[in-house]
């Protein structure tokens, strides 16, 4: 897939997330349940971008012709549900999510999977999440337009990808 195709189909898939609403529940004492339902909205894949990093500005200067984009894209209320365990959970949330373009102009999309990242602190609940992201992830991409299902289901710490 064109390197502008795919970061197209995964910002609209991904959308950005809007403080707006966070910030209304915070100022009116509203609760998590509140928060909860803003994120529905907000998130109609599971999951927002909370930045974006167009590092092809960054090192043109230096020469580099490969395009590339990072994102961190996770959910505050999934999150939540690692925080709770242990905060050294945020280490990992969100996700950072690479792409790039290939010597064509395709795009390649990386990332380290999720399961693997959680499942390094040791705690079996926290684990299961990343296992669900990994789930979510597989299902945004696959809105994007991208099977990653294969890719996710090796054994690899990381997960790169030619979107097709």
């Amino acid at each position: 897939m064109p390197y502008d195709e795919f970061v197209a189909a995964f910002e609209k898939a991904a959308p950005a997330y809007d403080p707006g609403p966070m910030e209304l529940i915070a100022e009116t004492g509203g609760s998590w349940d509140d928060v909860r339902a803003a994120m529905a909205v907000n998130a109609p894949h599971d999951l927002i971008r909370y930045g974006r990093i167009n590092a092809t500005d960054l090192l043109a200067v230096a020469g580099h012709p490969t395009r590339s984009i990072e994102y961190l894209t996770g959910n505050h209320v999934i999150a939540e549900t690692m925080f709770r365990h242990d905060p050294r959970a945020l280490l990992y949330a969100p996700l950072r999510m690479l792409v790039h373009s290939d010597d064509d102009g395709n795009a390649v999309f990386t990332m380290h999977r999720p399961s693997d990242e959680f499942a390094s602190l040791g705690i079996p609940e926290v684990t299961k999440v990343g296992e669900d992201l990994d789930r979510l992830v597989v299902e945004l991409l696959r809105v994007c337009g991208v099977d990653a299902s294969e890719a996710f289901a090796t054994n690899a710490e990381h997960t790169r990808l030619h979107p097709a």
